[in-house]
């Protein structure tokens, strides 16, 4: 059987390694060099020559990130300087159509790039499809996240992308929030995938990390180029604790999304609490869609307090288990009112709490929640 034909569970566990031999390394090693023995002329076909333009460590991350996603997995530094290579695809005067409830740097990278007059930059609501497709006519590139962060919007991938093949429009999108076990959006017609592998893919808040998954040569091209020039590398130590706690993640976030699909309904239900998000409760404007593009609905939730801004701090600062703290997708849970941080688009309400939820009991999650909660 080839390594395609197990399921992904089984491939988050077993790609990246080694080969089976006799007194073989059942895990790829630390490779810690900054250059490369060799004897072929410069521009050669030697897979070494120079720390900033290989590793060993690197390329078993790669494996095992690619084949979760279904294509060619390149690993940056951070999840931003991932999202700085994907800009740099989009051509000088082209135009990119982008999400307006984008995560908050992506976004300010791009205005601050349209600002340059790199391009033309049209922001649009990810979850009206029409006027996504709209907008489309005439671009070159959509950029967007599915399940946003925080607003927990569900753009319709498969609409999308076909309207992208109609209309000569590349797609990148971040795929942290739903990770590579959920959905894969090259199978929904993108051309580019983003995580910031720091969040689910590492999943212990140990480390920095980011990667953009690809299929057609030319763009993997571009992506490595991109990497080897502008020195965006992961280091290696760095990529054998992402290889690592990916080899965890089907379990992780099985947890995870138990529970939270257990406090979703919880808080609905809570007084203190004028609006939970999250694609996985029935009524929300996402369901239909997450239900039908994505194999689960994920551990990430954003509650809105019918308190305002200072039911909101409340909670955050009255919480005792719950760790308030940005980032998302480690073993614990973290909360945090997402418009404290200023690069936080307009579109997400002052009052909004973003939880991502760990691996602790969910009963004692809950207790602390609902102490913490305004009454």
């Amino acid at each position: 059987m080839t390594q395609d034909s197990w399921s992904a569970a089984t491939r988050a566990v077993i790609a990246g390694r080694p080969p089976h031999a006799a007194g073989a390394a059942v895990s790829p090693p630390v490779e810690l060099t900054s250059t490369y023995v060799s004897w072929e002329p410069f521009g050669g076909n030697d897979p070494g020559i120079y720390g900033r333009m290989n590793n060993a460590t690197w390329r078993a991350l790669e494996d095992a990130v690619g084949s979760l996603e279904g294509g060619t997995a390149v690993c940056f530094s951070s999840g931003m300087a991932a999202g700085a290579a994907l800009f740099s695809l989009i051509r000088p005067g082209q135009r990119l159509v982008m999400a307006d409830s984008s995560y908050g740097s992506m976004l300010t990278m791009a205005n601050q790039l349209a600002a340059a007059g790199r391009f033309e930059l049209t922001s649009v609501d990810i979850a009206d499809t029409t006027t996504v497709i709209g907008a489309m006519r005439g671009a070159d590139w959509l950029i967007l996240e599915s399940p946003t962060n925080p607003l927990l919007q569900v753009a319709d991938l498969a609409t999308l992308g076909a309207a992208a093949a109609d209309l000569g429009v590349r797609i990148g999108i971040d795929n942290t929030f739903a990770t590579p076990l959920l959905q894969n959006p090259l199978d929904f017609g993108a051309s580019v995938v983003m995580h910031s592998g720091t969040k689910y893919l590492a999943g212990h808040s140990d480390v920095v990390a980011g990667a953009l998954i690809a299929r057609e040569p030319e763009l993997i091209e571009a992506i490595l180029a991109y990497r080897g020039l502008h020195g965006a590398i992961l280091g290696p130590m760095e990529a054998w604790l992402t290889l690592r706690g990916l080899r965890t993640l089907p379990v992780r976030l099985e947890r995870q999304q138990a529970s939270a699909g257990v406090l979703a309904q919880r808080l609905r239900a809570h007084p203190a609490v004028a609006r939970v998000r999250y694609p996985g409760l029935p009524d929300d404007p996402g369901h239909e869609l997450a239900a039908r593009q994505m194999r689960g609905f994920g551990a990430m939730l954003s509650i809105e307090l019918a308190g305002g801004v200072e039911a909101a701090e409340a909670l955050v600062t009255g919480v005792r288990l719950w760790v308030p703290a940005t980032s998302l997708g480690g073993v614990e849970s973290l909360i945090e009112r997402r418009r404290r941080i200023p690069a936080e688009p307009e579109t997400v309400p002052e009052e909004l709490v973003r939880l991502s939820v760990g691996l602790e009991d969910v009963e004692d999650l809950w207790r602390d929640l609902d102490r913490a909660l305004p009454v």
